[in-house]
């Protein structure tokens, strides 16, 4: 038989959001959203739950592990509770909004996770981002990072580290030394891991001579933004899409130059993560005092395929919860605390507080609260035949 404090009790990695918190998130969803709204980003609500093979599809797929699946009791169709947003708003923009040229969107809402992320990351984040359809020039890579870093200032974010790397790379290297699909996965696996020792005793001994020198040096190409001529000069003769590569890297790094000047920039052209969904540049925002990327995003044409319409695309995505760290919580109560009553004149009093945006909370009878409990700093107090409002004595 289950005890009954076993009813009270949340599963791993999920967590109420009590009042004062909640309060915080909903504020800071609000300015940004707001801010998203500024630069032309138009907000959509994709449902929480969708048939699976709509979630799934495409690029979805790597989100398979990650999604609760649930049998419709309609139709008997198995559903999935989103884990990411993007798939969704993919379908969107090749079905419910067909634009023709670029189309902004941004979203803010929860996403359901079957197992964390990272250490100490939640299940069940609120998801914010942004994502530019139908534009397929770095300028829109720019546009999205930008935006990303100025809505983390305005989450009252500092000293950001923006890591970039682009998945072109590694994809072009590895098509011109014509690797098999179980040799490209494997050393994909070893650059996700880092793994050195077997990426120095796999080079030699699954590619050939005549291109070991263009991969060998790929996880080792990591660091601040002196790795950019490396590169150049290792890959001199190396195809034209990973020049192209270098070219949009080095532009997004003079463009965050110039508008964001505080922000330390890195490069990781090794970087593969999300290989199978992301198609160009990738980037990461890490800050002091996380373990983990404070936000991600990067390039993903061609997500739409799966909905019957390709388009170039790039965004970001992340957690909102974690960005409550960046600010304080207010010390101070912030209200009025009105009296049981509900006389005319008091009514109005009331009213016309709420109406200027005031909180307002009323006593009820039988259940009085003092000013602490009710998070009230005023209270309404009657005088010269009107109320009137005075601070509570601390």
């Amino acid at each position: 038989m289950v005890k009954p404090v076993d009813a009270w009790l949340l599963p791993d990695g999920v967590a109420d959001v009590l009042p004062a918190e909640a309060a915080r998130l909903e504020s800071l969803r609000r300015l940004l959203l707001d801010h998203f709204g500024r630069w032309g980003y138009a907000l959509v609500l994709p449902p929480l739950m969708e048939y699976l093979e709509s979630l799934l599809s495409g690029s979805g797929r790597d989100l398979a592990d990650l999604t609760f699946k649930i049998t419709d009791q309609l139709s008997g169709r198995l559903m999935g509770v989103r884990a990411d947003t993007t798939p969704q708003v993919a379908r969107l923009d090749a079905h419910c909004l067909p634009s023709q040229g670029p189309a902004r969107y941004c979203y803010a809402g929860t996403v359901l996770h079957t197992r964390p992320m990272g250490i100490a990351a939640s299940r069940c984040p609120v998801q914010i981002g942004a994502e530019l359809y139908g534009h397929s020039g770095v300028e829109s890579d720019i546009e999205i990072i930008r935006l990303l870093l100025d809505a983390l200032a305005i989450a009252g974010a500092e000293q950001l580290h923006l890591d970039l790397g682009h998945v072109g790379v590694f994809r072009a290297l590895a098509a011109l030394a014509a690797l098999d699909g179980d040799t490209e996965a494997s050393l994909r696996d070893m650059l996700t891991r880092k793994s050195l020792p077997e990426w120095r005793e796999a080079i030699p001994a699954r590619v050939d001579a005549e291109h070991q020198a263009a991969l060998l040096p790929l996880p080792e190409l990591a660091g601040d933004i002196s790795v950019l001529a490396q590169a150049r000069e290792l890959w001199a003769s190396a195809p034209s899409a990973v020049a192209q590569a270098l070219a949009d890297v080095e532009a997004v790094i003079h463009a965050i130059e110039q508008s964001h000047p505080h922000v330390v920039l890195t490069l990781d052209l090794g970087d593969v993560r999300g290989y199978h969904y992301h198609t160009g540049l990738v980037f990461s925002v890490y800050a002091p005092g996380h373990a983990r990327e404070i936000a991600k995003g990067g390039r993903y044409d061609h997500i739409g395929e799966a909905f019957g319409r390709a388009r170039p695309a790039t965004g970001f995505s992340a957690d909102l919860k974690q960005w409550l760290a960046f600010s304080q919580p207010a010390l101070s109560a912030q209200g009025i605390l009105a009296p049981i009553g509900d006389e005319p004149l008091l009514r109005e009093a009331i009213a016309q507080a709420r109406a200027h945006g005031q909180r307002v909370v009323q006593q009820l009878p039988g259940a009085l609260l003092s000013a602490g409990e009710a998070g009230c700093d005023r209270e309404f107090y009657f005088a010269d035949a009107c109320w009137q409002v005075r601070a509570v004595a601390s």
